[in-house]
């Protein structure tokens, strides 16, 4: 099972805590908070770096306190990627496809890996050389990306619907790696199937919930990513996303105040 880079928290804290306090936190209280979760100071002060060279994090101080911001460019992704993680919605069969055809010159031949880690980062499984495919009701966020990130003018969009001739379910297959997808969903069921028990046996509730709660979204944040959202009838025997779905709802509902009660206190502390 994968370790969680210290940097994937640190945009986890900043996503779930900083953005309800004026954008930004100092370095102190995340170097505490990244404490909390084995972290320590010089792992946290690196990370912070990295995230500030990608333009992810600001330098900004508050009276005397040096702390970090996030650049606008990242409240965009965390607040599309809010809809993505809590109130995503698995796709119907009569939403049909929607495709994605580029063409790139080769003088900007860089832009064409932008644009497919953007499109892979999204969901999107490949049907062709060039041609992307993902459920249709991604069409309105898909099409935001690409005009945010400045991709728009390489891309045609298309709504389609399998028509014949070979079978649906095998060709998805073929367009998504849905065994990775779903030994993925494995790990994150195998991970925190205990957390419910390990939170109730502890004698600190709050902070108990704060160190299951904040790795715990970090791992799941980027399955519905990962997971292009396929209708039912169209997944594999024993799928495991509804599984991990229903896990991840329920320590959501049970963790998340207490886990902010522990983050907020030591911020304002």
């Amino acid at each position: 099972m994968a370790e969680i880079a210290p940097r994937q928290l640190i945009l986890t804290l900043y996503g779930l805590y900083a953005r309800d306090e004026h954008n930004w936190m100092s370095v102190s209280s995340v170097v505490r908070l990244m404490g909390d979760l084995g972290v320590d100071s010089a792992g946290v002060r690196s990370s912070i770096s990295r995230l500030k060279r990608r333009g992810v994090l600001l330098a900004m101080k508050a009276g005397s306190a040096a702390g970090y911001a996030l650049s606008e460019s990242a409240l965009e992704v965390l607040r599309e990627g809010d809809v993505r993680i809590f109130d995503r919605r698995r796709a119907r069969a009569s939403e049909g496809f929607l495709l994605v055809v580029f063409s790139i010159p080769e003088s900007e031949r860089e832009k064409r890996h932008i644009l497919r880690t953007t499109l892979s980062g999204m969901g999107f499984g490949t049907a062709a050389p060039g041609v992307w495919v993902a459920p249709g009701h991604l069409r309105d966020e898909v099409a935001r990306t690409l005009e945010r990130r400045g991709l728009s003018p390489y891309v045609d969009l298309f709504s389609a619907r399998h028509e014949g001739f070979s079978s649906l379910c095998r060709q998805v297959a073929q367009w998504w790696d849905l065994d990775s997808i779903n030994a993925e969903y494995g790990d994150f069921l195998e991970r925190f199937s205990d957390a419910e028990s390990r939170w109730k046996g502890s004698d600190d509730g709050t902070r108990t919930a704060f160190e299951i709660y904040v790795p715990m979204l970090t791992v799941w944040r980027r399955l519905p990513y990962l997971d292009p959202g396929l209708p039912p009838d169209l997944l594999p025997d024993g799928w495991l996303g509804g599984r991990a779905a229903d896990l991840f709802g329920d320590l959501d509902a049970l963790l998340r105040t207490p886990a902010r009660e522990h983050a907020v206190t030591t911020i304002r502390a």
